[in-house]
């Protein structure tokens, strides 16, 4: 934290934080090093039930980092996904985009996701690294991408939401996780991105945690009219830790909280707005997956208590 000038609330909280990274440097170890998926499993399977999530992260980092390089025998990815990766596919596809943030632009189309609704979560997670290791550009200097070059159809026009998405995800880390220095830094960026931005502080904040129930009650004060993309992020986390069996108190405090919903309705409400098939329109289908969660969450509809 110190080393990256992020912002300390606590010991405690620093010693999460800390933890989260060096859990996904050892999950992009196990992969690179595995010589196969199952022994890659094995040794993932044996990280806590709260940090797992960030080494199988980490992992698909790897393993899309040696599907970019220009040699025989890539598609790692798409194997793990097929297989002991599948349940963490939210995670799998974030960590695609850590490694296109390293790779060059001309490598992309080579571990480019296939899945055309899950494969905004690369760009996902392409924002959060440029906030996480560019601060002073990307937070301090509010850069924005534009023109975006991936992916490579009509639909980059969404780009830049989606790493803005990444964006506030990687703000929980440099705010520390304390609520009034995080909502200041989403407040010194322009208006209109604070909708996306909030979507990710919404997301780190039930899957990373770090928060204290008044810290999470003071969010919700200061996340304002977004709080529609502010609880669809905390459904997405929900989804995530529900679905690859990984649920933790601190998930299940934040959700109860911010949605008032259980970690396995807020899962509900994510897959029964998942749109089948996946058609873009105007808007992306994930965007408006994002709504339709977002409006079933905040109307208090009863699928959402299904």
């Amino acid at each position: 934290m110190s080393t990256r000038g992020f912002h300390v609330k606590s010991p405690e909280a620093r010693e999460n934080l800390e933890t989260v990274g060096a859990t996904f440097l050892d999950g992009y170890a196990i992969a690179v090093e595995a010589p196969h998926q199952d022994e890659a499993h094995r040794l993932l399977e044996r990280i806590p039930v709260r940090y797992r999530g960030f080494a199988y992260e980490g992992a698909a980092m790897g393993l899309a980092m040696l599907d970019g390089l220009p040699v025989p025998g890539n598609g790692r990815v798409a194997e793990f996904l097929a297989g002991h990766g599948a349940p963490h596919d939210y995670m799998v596809h974030v960590g695609v985009g850590w490694a296109m943030a390293r790779l060059p632009r001309f490598r992309w189309a080579s571990i480019a996701p296939a899945d055309p609704l899950l494969r905004w979560l690369a760009l996902d997670g392409y924002g959060f690294h440029q906030a996480y290791f560019r601060t002073a550009r990307y937070v301090h200097g509010h850069y924005r991408e534009s023109a975006f070059p991936w992916p490579g159809d009509e639909t980059r026009r969404y780009a830049g939401h989606a790493i803005d998405q990444g964006i506030g995800r990687a703000l929980w880390f440099i705010g520390g996780t304390d609520p009034a220095v995080v909502a200041d830094l989403v407040d010194g960026y322009q208006a209109d991105r604070h909708a996306d931005l909030w979507a990710g502080v919404g997301l780190a904040t039930c899957y990373a945690g770090g928060a204290t129930e008044d810290e999470l009650r003071l969010l919700v004060e200061r996340v304002g009219p977004h709080r529609p993309q502010f609880v669809q992020g905390v459904a997405f986390a929900s989804t995530a830790r529900v679905e690859a069996g990984l649920l933790t108190e601190h998930s299940e405090t934040a959700v109860r909280l911010l949605c008032g919903l259980t970690p396995q309705e807020a899962a509900a409400v994510c897959e029964q707005a998942r749109p089948r098939p996946v058609v873009d329109g105007a808007l992306t289908a994930y965007e408006t997956w994002r709504r339709n969660i977002a409006e079933r969450i905040t109307s208090g509809a009863p699928e959402a208590r299904a």
